[in-house]
C-alpha cells in the first residue's frame, strides 16, 4: 500500500469516527441511554458491522463518546481563556464564559452538562473512571486559578446550573446574560452587586 492510499484511508477513518461519535450524541440526546448500536449506526450513515469496526462494542462506543464529549468541552472552555486576565480565576471565567455563553459554541458546549440527563451512561463500569479522571482534571485546573475552593464550587456549580436551565428553556438570553456577567464577577474574586 502507497502512503497516499494510507493516509485517505486514515482521513476516512477519522471521518467514520466523527461521524459516529457526532451521531451517537444526538441519538443519546434524543432517545435517552438505551439506545442501539443499530440506531447509532444508522443516524451515522454507516454500517453496524462499519460502528463495531471503529469501536468493538457498544461500552466501548460510550467510553469514546464520553472520552471526546469531554475533551470537546475542555477545548471549549480553552477558547474562552481571556489571556489579557493577569489576575486570579482566568480558567474559572473561561468555564462560565463556555456554558453561559448565548452562541452555538454554548449550545454544543451544554451537551457536556446535559450529560447527567444521559442517564445509565454512567452506569456502565469502564466509563465511571473516565468520569472520575475527567473531575481530577477540573479540579487541579480550577484549583491553579488561585481562587478559593469554595468560591470555586459555588461559580462552577452555578455555571452548569445556568446551562441545564438553558437547556431546558428555563432562562432566557437576558437572564443568562445578567447571572453570566455576575458569577465572571465572583469568579474575579468580586461580591454579587445588585443588578440595575
Amino acid at each position: 500500500m502507497d502512503r497516499a492510499t494510507d493516509g485517505r484511508q486514515t482521513r476516512n477513518a477519522e471521518r467514520t469516527r466523527r461521524a459516529v461519535l457526532d451521531a451517537a450524541v444526538q441519538v443519546i440526546l434524543d432517545k435517552g441511554a438505551a439506545v442501539t448500536l443499530a440506531q447509532v449506526a444508522a443516524a451515522a450513515g454507516v454500517s453496524k458491522s462499519g460502528l463495531i469496526h471503529h469501536f468493538g462494542s457498544r461500552d466501548q462506543l460510550v467510553v469514546a463518546l464520553v472520552e471526546d464529549t469531554n475533551e470537546r468541552f475542555r477545548e471549549t472552555v480553552r477558547s474562552h481563556l481571556d489571556l489579557s486576565e493577569n489576575y486570579p480565576g482566568k480558567m474559572l471565567r473561561a468555564y462560565v464564559r463556555a456554558l453561559c455563553a448565548g452562541s452555538a459554541e454554548a449550545a454544543s458546549a451544554r451537551d457536556f452538562t446535559s450529560a447527567p440527563m444521559w442517564g445509565g451512561l454512567y452506569t456502565i463500569p469502564s466509563v465511571v473512571p473516565v468520569m472520575e479522571e475527567n473531575a481530577v482534571w477540573w479540579d487541579e485546573q480550577l484549583a491553579l486559578d488561585g481562587i478559593s475552593p469554595e468560591r470555586i464550587m459555588i461559580v462552577r456549580r452555578a455555571a452548569e446550573g445556568i446551562a441545564m436551565a438553558a437547556i431546558y428553556g428555563e432562562q432566557d438570553g437576558g437572564s443568562i446574560s445578567t447571572a453570566r456577567d455576575l458569577l465572571l464577577e465572583l469568579a474575579t474574586e468580586g461580591t454579587f452587586r445588585t443588578p440595575l
